[in-house]
């Protein structure tokens, strides 16, 4: 019995093992799909940054840095909607809840067995709004000064979101970590319980196979006891 009860521990272990390795692989996807989207936004900060820079240069006028700052809106509407809209299995993960992410990556309550992912709620974040709000993000006017403000804030708006990327890849790379120890101790447990089970199961059998033997030994001096009378019969008859 006592062993039966660690062999079924070890068994809810190595369950929760294998189980916490799929929500580890979870959050690899979550940072890849995050990661992936944040990309997309750096590339169109860039793109951002040429119109800006183009529209600096003093041989531009008025009407040369509105024609540049239709599309230099857009992309800014853009790069805010990706935030917004970025999602893993319907939450999302740079806007609205974002900010504190927990993964279960252990068997158990303890804390150990949470990860939290901290990130920023990129969507709100002062050094993105200054680039995408409709009101400011702007490239036109008479002069290079707006123009030359959206550099330097692009500039800064860049590096919040490079900052954002490490921190998703690094992420992910504690997460991969997280499931090769998970898999080693996964094994580990299964392989403990399986020597308790073969072990008691080892021991049943022989327990069965002796009682089986005294059963028919038993059985044998029965049979050997009531042929003797019939034997004694048998010669006094002849």
């Amino acid at each position: 019995a006592a062993g039966l009860a660690i062999a079924n521990r070890m068994d809810a272990q190595a369950r929760g093992m294998n189980v916490a390795i799929r929500n580890a692989n979870d959050g690899i996807s979550l940072a890849q799909t995050a990661e992936g989207a944040l990309g997309k936004v750096t590339d169109m900060m860039q793109r951002m940054r040429e119109l800006a820079v183009q529209a600096a240069n003093a041989s531009n006028t008025s009407t040369d840095r509105t024609s540049l700052n239709a599309e230099f809106t857009q992309l800014a509407a853009e790069v805010d909607r990706t935030l917004l809209s970025t999602r893993f299995n319907g939450q999302a993960i740079l806007a609205g809840s974002a900010g504190g992410l927990q993964f279960q990556i252990g068997a158990n309550n303890a804390a150990t067995d949470q990860l939290m992912v901290t990130t920023t709620n990129m969507a709100t974040a002062a050094t993105i709004t200054a680039v995408t709000t409709a009101t400011t993000a702007v490239i036109t006017g008479t002069t290079a000064a707006n123009a030359n403000l959206m550099i330097t804030a692009l500039d800064t708006a860049i590096d919040t979101i490079n900052s954002e990327r490490a921190t998703y890849g690094a992420v992910q790379n504690r997460f991969e970590a997280v499931i090769a120890n998970l898999q080693i101790s996964a094994e580990n447990q299964t392989a403990a319980k399986s020597r308790i089970v073969d072990a008691d199961f080892a021991k049943e059998t022989a327990a069965l196979t002796r009682a089986q033997i005294l059963q028919q030994a038993g059985t044998a001096m029965l049979a050997q006891a009531n042929s003797a009378p019939q034997g004694v019969l048998a010669l006094l008859r002849g």
